[in-house]
C-alpha cells in the first residue's frame, strides 16, 4: 500500500506565499531551453523545514535528491514557450509543485494520463512489472514509451487534473505519467510560476 498523490491548499501562510512569489520574480531565468517549455531560475530558495514537512505529509522520511538539480528552483512558463516533450516521469521518489501564479491568472494544472498501449497509469516499479510490459530495463522502457510517445496525444488517455491554485502544493509519485499542463501569460507577472521539489527516501 502506498500513497500516490497529496494536495495541500494554503501550504504557506498567505504573506509567506506572497513573499516567496515576489522573491521568485526577482531571480534570474537563463534562456536555457530543455525538453519542456519554460525556464528554471538560476538561483534556488530553500523553504525552511521543507523536507520535514514533506516527510510529515507523506508519512515517509524524505530528503532532497542528490544532486539537487531543479529542487528548490522556480520555473516560469509562458504561453509562447515551446518544448519537444510533454508526458513524462521524474527521477525521484516524490515530486512536488507549489503553484505561485496569481489567483486571477491560474488555469489548467498538473495533468495525469493512462498509456493506452499498456493500459497503465504509471511506469513499472520493478523487474517483474518491466517484464510484464515486455521490457528488460528501465532505460528501454523510457526509450520506448517516453522518448517515442511523449508528444503523441493519441497514445495518452487523460485520467485527471489537479487544478492550479495559488499556494497549492501537489506532491506526486514521479512514476505517474504526467505533464505540467497548459502554459499561459506573456510576462513574468502573469505566467505559469511554480516552485519545484524533488525528494528521495532518507
Amino acid at each position: 500500500m502506498h500513497t500516490s498523490l497529496i494536495v495541500v491548499d494554503d501550504f504557506l501562510g498567505q504573506q509567506d506565499a506572497l513573499s516567496l512569489r515576489e522573491a521568485a520574480l526577482k531571480l534570474t531565468y537563463p534562456d536555457l531551453r530543455g525538453p519542456f517549455p519554460g525556464r528554471n531560475s538560476l538561483e534556488r530558495i530553500e523553504i525552511e523545514g521543507l523536507s520535514e514537512i514533506a516527510s510529515h505529509l507523506t508519512g515517509e522520511r524524505l530528503k532532497p535528491i542528490n544532486p539537487l538539480q531543479s529542487h528548490g528552483k522556480f520555473r516560469i512558463t509562458l504561453a509562447s514557450d515551446v518544448g519537444s516533450a510533454k508526458v513524462h516521469i521524474d527521477q525521484a521518489y516524490w515530486s512536488g509543485i507549489l503553484y505561485l501564479s496569481k489567483p486571477e491568472d491560474c488555469r489548467g494544472g498538473t495533468e495525469f494520463f493512462r498509456h493506452r498501449p499498456s493500459n497503465r497509469d504509471r511506469a513499472p516499479l520493478n523487474d517483474a512489472e518491466l517484464a510484464e510490459m515486455g521490457f528488460t530495463s528501465h532505460a528501454q522502457m523510457h526509450q520506448e514509451i517516453i522518448e517515442k510517445h511523449s508528444n503523441d496525444d493519441s497514445v495518452w488517455e487523460p485520467t485527471m487534473q489537479v487544478p492550479m491554485r495559488f499556494n497549492r502544493l501537489v506532491l506526486l509519485r514521479p512514476w505517474l505519467w504526467h505533464t505540467a499542463g497548459p502554459a499561459f501569460g506573456s510576462t513574468m507577472e502573469d505566467g505559469r510560476l511554480v516552485y519545484l521539489m524533488f525528494f528521495t527516501a532518507a
